[in-house]
């Protein structure tokens, strides 16, 4: 969708911004672009809308050389979110989002339409938020204001420039996480613009590592944190860059063991007996279908009752396809040796923090040899 071809852009005092850059953005895929302040990232996301011209070499969007395409046709095909947002402070909330449909030549009825259906799809409710005007908006509720004026045309390619580093930690996180729920229901092509690596790590697909004026490497979230390309990306991503991986990899069914497990209408006692028996101290409570329904201790099964009428409530727990870091945080926050792992309600198994660690090093591995996760084998710490 995007292809830069030996890309420079050098300004008439000698500096070079961006040197000889060549690289590929594929439709529907996220690439941030991720460096220090006058790395080159910047410049290069604004030569796409042609707001700065290259000094030589071709950017194609869509196939077309974007050179030989009128600047001003080519901005309104092509969404554009900056860190201040730029409304229109005398408009509403609805007019600023309808303003490059109207601008296209759609009708009023329409255009307002379209808006209205973006601003539900960022989270704010039309009939709430439409007829306000920038200034009653909460910097968060702007920014998300600017996402959705930048997708009312339906543009093919969105451009983001720091969308999310005017507001406050929570905000950003918020919002980062809308953006990537909105993201995966339209599928733009994205070329989002951060000097914050954690940002990059997790909204990219792919991530570009900006040196001075050079992608210094461009590759998956994974593989950036896992194998850095040179000693500048391993000092950029820093060393803690194992800890950012846990926000990378996901959880799957063959991370997990399988523990002890009593069934909501045992009897408690039999329950007991034979749990004793294997010697476990607790087990996952599962219904007849096989879906989570709680825990249990074998120290608290009795001669009566089931095994249902004593469990407990399932607090830790994340979803298969969830990333690491989530499933770490949780076991901080519950205190827990262990976390349940199910997929819908089906129970699959239980992640702990052995296998969470064997986890990711099988997923580093994995980058490193370009293989799949489940052809990596190890001696494994949990069998040590």
């Amino acid at each position: 969708m995007i292809r830069f071809e030996q890309v420079t852009k050098r300004y008439p005092d000698g500096t070079t911004a961006v040197d000889d850059l060549s690289f590929e953005v594929s439709e529907g895929e996220l690439v941030t672009l991720v460096g220090p302040s006058g790395c080159g990232k910047t410049t290069t996301m604004m030569m796409v809308n042609r707001l700065i011209e290259p000094t030589s070499g071709r950017i194609l969007v869509g196939g077309e050389d974007i050179a030989a395409v009128d600047p001003v046709r080519l901005r309104r095909r092509i969404g554009y979110v900056i860190q201040q947002v730029g409304l229109f402070p005398h408009r509403t909330v609805l007019d600023n989002t309808a303003t490059v449909p109207t601008l296209v030549g759609w009708k009023r009825a329409k255009a307002r339409a379209r808006a209205a259906e973006l601003l539900d799809l960022v989270g704010l409710d039309p009939k709430t938020f439409g007829s306000r005007y920038p200034d009653q908006l909460s910097g968060g509720q702007r920014q998300r204001v600017g996402v959705a004026r930048a997708l009312a045309a339906d543009p093919p390619v969105l451009l983001m420039d720091e969308p999310f580093g005017a507001v406050d930690p929570v905000v950003r996180e918020q919002l980062q996480d809308e953006f990537l729920r909105m993201q995966a229901a339209v599928r733009k092509t994205v070329l989002l613009v951060t000097h914050d690596i954690e940002e990059a790590v997790r909204l990219g697909d792919r991530i570009a590592v900006y040196g001075q004026g050079r992608i210094e490497q461009f590759d998956t979230p994974g593989a950036v944190l896992g194998s850095p390309a040179t000693p500048y990306v391993a000092e950029f991503v820093g060393a803690d860059r194992g800890l950012k991986r846990l926000s990378v990899t996901q959880i799957e069914p063959a991370d997990l063991e399988q523990p002890p497990v009593a069934r909501v209408d045992e009897p408690a006692g039999r329950a007991a007996d034979r749990l004793r028996a294997d010697g476990a101290r607790w087990a996952v409570v599962l219904d007849a279908g096989g879906d989570l329904h709680g825990w249990v201790g074998v120290g608290e099964l009795g001669a009566g009752g089931t095994v249902g009428e004593l469990a407990h409530r399932m607090s830790s727990w994340v979803p298969v396809g969830a990333p690491l870091k989530q499933a770490f945080g949780v076991m901080l926050q519950h205190d827990a040796g262990w976390v349940a792992v199910p997929d819908g309600a089906r129970f699959l198994g239980v992640l702990t923090p052995a296998k969470l660690h064997e986890a990711l090093r099988r997923s580093v591995d994995a980058d490193a040899r370009g293989v799949p996760r489940d052809q990596v084998a190890f001696d494994s710490v949990a069998d040590a």
